[in-house]
């Protein structure tokens, strides 16, 4: 039914229906082909090869061909122009010789040279360089044990994959690895080959430690391509990976660093295809909404407050002289801010206390690794309010520091909200402007 809605959606130029169809066929494609072709034969020579060169077209190479086949004497096209454009729809290479031989030489639509050419592929190629197939389940978790995934290396391997991101502590809960040069990992083998463009991943975060890991996937377990690439970066809690959508068999998580012992910990690991619109910069998410909550992984660790990551929490209409800032002594003390993982940040947006008419100094430091700083930010000698608009070159950031230098009422420095990248919104600037011109209470001060 839906091929012959798919090839008048095509016709009419009606894209959202022709990609449903196009989904409707990949989820019945081995039952499809396992009774016949017939369904093909009707389609235009566009419209076929549109269906089959897809990476979410799953089924043997072979069929693949077979089908082409039977729409070529169904249609008469042999040796025809249109014939040739479908046929370079089908990935030859990933045929067996037996099949080549056997099967597509004696068809007649396939040139010896084409055909060598795949046996050429097959031998000089990297297999990660073969474009193979896979199923395209948009935004289901593939390491599920349902569809037959399971942890092939790692200790306590049960853990990873059972769904339970909630209950573990400092002795159950994750898989493991030692932290060495002796190629230790943890290695997940997926029910089936799939597409897939993002994980989600919890590493241990009962205190503040962070981790450097990479993370490599593989159709063979034999030729491997590093997908995320964190070896230079420290991260905690839960980590969520973009990366440019492959087909996938095997994946390897190989930690590299652990700030507090030498043992890399996972607790939970998700992998997908999303749906969701991300940007990559070397690998690395531009990201377009706020990443500085704690919804996001993001921590204050240093920095005094009376609820820890209030600065965080997103609440910037709350707080008066009592509550509602994280603050620092000036002169010994700093606000530092750790983000889930790297981002590509170019702006930051911070609401100084101003529940009076005081103002301050401060500059801003990055890092990505807590050792080497980057002022991107220098207000030491200016008096500064309420939203603070910061911009600076597009870098990886996990680190933020924020150093309060001068306070016109006291020696304490007070910010009430941070955000990055800035998100603006046009009627903070309006509601700090009239809370600066509220009287201050007659008793009361900010610690």
């Amino acid at each position: 039914m839906y091929f012959s809605i798919y090839d008048v959606a095509r016709l009419y130029q009606l894209k959202y229906l022709t990609e449903t169809c196009k989904s409707f066929i990949d989820k019945d494609v081995a039952p499809i082909l396992s009774t016949s072709y017939s369904r093909f034969l009707q389609l235009s020579p566009e419209g076929l090869k549109e269906i089959i060169e897809r990476d979410s077209f799953y089924a043997p190479e072979v069929n693949i061909f077979e089908v082409v086949l039977a729409w070529c004497q169904a249609n008469n096209m042999k040796d025809t122009p249109q014939l040739e454009e479908v046929l370079s729809a089908v990935r030859f290479e990933l045929m067996s010789i037996e099949d080549l031989c056997k099967i597509v030489r004696p068809s007649g639509l396939v040139s010896s040279e084409t055909i060598l050419d795949a046996l050429e592929r097959q031998t000089l190629l990297r297999d990660v360089c073969l474009k193979y197939r896979g199923t395209l389940n948009v935004n289901v978790n593939m390491a599920d044990p349902r569809f037959g995934s399971h942890v092939l290396q790692g200790e306590m391997k049960s853990a990873l994959l059972d769904g339970n991101c909630l209950n573990y502590d400092m002795e159950n809960g994750y898989t493991r690895h030692s932290i060495s040069d002796g190629g230790d990992s943890i290695l997940i083998k997926l029910g089936t080959q799939c597409v897939v463009n993002h994980i989600k991943m919890l590493l241990w975060d009962k205190d503040l430690r962070s981790y450097s890991y990479y993370i490599e996937v593989s159709m063979d377990q034999k030729d491997w391509v590093r997908v995320i690439d964190h070896t230079q970066y420290y991260c905690r809690s839960w980590q969520k990976l973009y990366f440019n959508p492959r087909v996938v068999n095997y994946v390897r998580i190989v930690g590299t660093h652990n700030s507090v012992n030498t043992v890399f910990h996972a607790v939970a690991f998700e992998i997908m295809y999303s749906s969701e619109q991300f940007t990559l910069v070397n690998g690395i998410i531009k990201p377009t909404h706020n990443v500085a909550t704690t919804k996001e992984s993001a921590s204050v660790i240093e920095g005094v407050c009376r609820i820890r990551n209030a600065l965080l929490d997103g609440n910037y209409k709350e707080y008066d002289w009592n509550k509602g800032y994280t603050c620092h002594q000036i002169g010994s003390g700093v606000i530092l801010v750790q983000l889930g993982q790297p981002y590509l940040l170019d702006s930051m947006r911070l609401l100084l206390w101003d529940c009076d008419a005081r103002s301050y100094s401060y500059y801003i430091e990055v890092s990505d690794n807590r050792r080497d700083w980057q002022i991107v930010w220098d207000m030491r000698d200016h008096y500064c309010q309420s939203w603070q608009l910061i911009t600076f070159r597009p870098r990886p950031v996990v680190f933020i520091k924020i150093v309060g230098t001068h306070n016109t009422a006291n020696e304490i420095f007070h910010c009430v909200h941070f955000e990055c990248p800035a998100q603006q919104d046009t009627n903070d600037v309006a509601a700090a402007s009239l809370r600066n011109t509220l009287p201050a209470p007659e008793s009361g001060h900010v610690d």
